[in-house]
């Protein structure tokens, strides 16, 4: 039966190796079988450059290359993590760069993919930020910098965020119902698939046509997340023990 998956918000890290493991156990059990795999943003819990070739970095990308030859397609997102992912690395990979807001069909079902941080516009400072580590001349002003530094920059960013996320409301943190139903109606789908709340669930939309549905990913902890889509049964959650 044809299916394709669908993962988001890995935060790969070195400092947690069995998420690397993990994933290649994924890409391994599904390589050649599956038609595609997406991943929709924070991949890496921060990615610094395409020039970055630690050997963890080296592992995933291997891991990734040996999943694309085996004849699966695989397609890459940009997410608050890792905006800085570029065409080297997913040439590397064997994959592709996906906009944000792209439509697929599933089987027959049309289905808008996002990462999902543009959806949370209550929160108007990271929309901000969001705005500017968007742009091509702030990339490249930190792509220009050392290796070193970048990687020093990207500690305290992270420190930063962790800092500003522990204080904000949880509402603020969620997605803004009236922003889902706007890109939904706007892509003129009933499907809509994303990450980066990390509050996997599956949720009724109320839209002007009918009724939709809002498929959340959840980020790898104790358990992975995925989402199947296949011609037969249509799009399931599931989750996966990580050992």
């Amino acid at each position: 039966m044809p299916y394709s998956l669908f993962i988001s918000d890995l935060h790969l890290d070195p400092a947690r190796p069995e998420h690397l493991t993990a994933l290649e156990t994924l890409l391994n059990t599904h390589a050649g079988q599956t038609d595609a795999l997406y991943v929709l943003g924070d991949l890496f819990e921060a990615w610094i450059g395409d020039d970055d070739d630690t050997p963890f970095n080296q592992q995933a990308i291997a891991a990734f290359r040996r999943f694309a030859d085996s004849g699966s397609k695989l397609y890459f997102m940009h997410g608050n993590r890792d905006f800085l992912l570029g065409q080297d690395f997913a040439a590397a990979c064997g994959g592709s760069l996906l906009d944000e807001g792209t439509v697929v069909d599933l089987y027959g079902t049309p289905a808008l993919l996002m990462h999902g941080d543009s959806l949370c516009t209550l929160d108007t400072e990271y929309q901000q930020f969001r705005a500017m580590a968007r742009s091509p001349q702030w990339q490249q002003g930190m792509l220009s910098q050392p290796l070193e530094q970048r990687r020093m920059i990207a500690q305290g960013m992270r420190m930063q965020s962790q800092g500003k996320n522990a204080n904000k409301a949880e509402n603020i943190m969620d997605v803004t119902p009236e922003e889902v139903v706007r890109e939904m109606t706007d892509a003129g789908v009933q499907h809509l698939i994303h990450g980066h709340t990390h509050r996997p669930n599956v949720h009724d939309v109320d839209l002007p046509n009918g009724t939709g549905k809002r498929w959340v990913l959840g980020d790898w902890g104790a358990l992975g997340w995925q989402i199947v889509a296949d011609s037969e049964l249509g799009l399931r959650l599931e989750s996966f023990a990580i050992s």
